[in-house]
């Protein structure tokens, strides 16, 4: 199978991630960034890597595909550039800052015939991957609740809340387990640093078929934690990716009922086994393969628009409250 030839526009704190990971690839053909000095250092390494102070000079040459990691509020018109020149693209999350501006997005890319996928990387991640096969083969029974907490001491913005800086990734998981649409969202939270901008959220969920679930996070908080909860009817699984070694831990768990009474039920706790592999690699590397133009299904364009459909409905809640 030929190479692919990947072009990557922002070399900043992310893309740098992407660039590392798309040369380990073999798929790296060029860089975009408006940073000089930053141009030079890469071009010093990698001196077969061709750079470009802008996207419109980079479409001169035959890239298979474009990644965007640039800030978000370029996400828009960059991506619309891209996919007007009959591009394939990955955008970093999130894919825009507005819904109407992700539907456009994705109406142009159909128009267009490219794909347009968008970076919720934890999808890839092989624990959540490990959760995803234990509810679609039964080992977690009906999924009832999850819940997410995300939170530590800083990075703390100016330009967007912690929301949305930290909840993305969940809502695209909450998604990705549920493959429905919350019927009701429910946000409160506090401002205390900075007028208007909530340092810590705790949003409610309500999903089809009684399916409950919470986001909590925090950059206001003593310690890091990052910890996801699935509870079904036949089992429990915890994911803690703040601690040594990550574990991931399946309980054998649930409610039986006997007499008309509820009677919880509690068995054995172990360990679940789970690849190590990198998230943003086997999500380059799931970009790339479907570089041929088959729809992509996992981190898609229509999945972009739910969460920031779900990003709006919530920061709704939390500033109506």
């Amino acid at each position: 199978m030929d190479k692919k030839n990947i072009c990557v526009v922002g070399a900043g704190n992310w893309g740098k991630n992407h660039i590392a990971t798309l040369i380990q690839l073999g798929c790296l053909g060029g860089i975009v960034d408006t940073n000089e000095n930053q141009l030079n250092i890469f071009k010093e390494k990698y001196s077969y890597i061709k750079t470009y102070n802008n996207v419109k000079d980079s479409l001169e040459d035959n890239y298979n595909g474009y990644v965007v990691a640039t800030n978000a509020q370029t996400h828009y018109e960059i991506a619309s550039i891209l996919l007007e020149n009959t591009q394939h693209v990955l955008v970093e999350k999130p894919i825009t800052l507005n819904s109407d501006d992700a539907i456009k997005l994705h109406e142009l890319a159909i128009d267009k015939n490219v794909n347009l996928m968008v970076g919720h990387v934890l999808l890839f991640h092989p624990a959540f991957q490990k959760i995803k096969s234990l509810l679609d083969d039964g080992t977690l029974g009906q999924l009832q609740y999850m819940y997410s907490n995300r939170l530590n001491l800083g990075t703390i913005r100016t330009e967007e809340n912690v929301f949305w800086s930290f909840a993305p990734h969940d809502i695209a998981l909450y998604q990705y387990f549920t493959n429905s649409f919350p019927k009701k969202i429910t946000s409160r939270g506090s401002d205390v640093l900075q007028d208007g901008v909530h340092d810590t959220t705790i949003t409610t969920f309500e999903y089809p078929n009684h399916v409950m679930g919470h986001i909590f996070v925090s950059w206001l908080h003593p310690f890091k934690e990052h910890r996801f909860v699935i509870v079904g009817s036949k089992g429990m699984i915890r994911f803690e990716d703040s601690i040594e070694g990550k574990p991931l831990v399946l309980y054998d768990k649930s409610i039986d009922w006997k007499d008309g009474k509820p009677i919880p039920r509690s068995g054995s706790t172990r360990h679940i086994e789970y690849d190590d592999n990198m998230p943003l690699t086997a999500e380059l590397q799931y970009f790339i393969d479907h570089l041929n133009g088959n729809p992509i299904t996992i981190n898609n364009s229509e999945s972009a628009i739910e969460v920031i459909k779900i990003l709006e409905l919530a920061t709704k809640s939390l500033v109506e409250n």
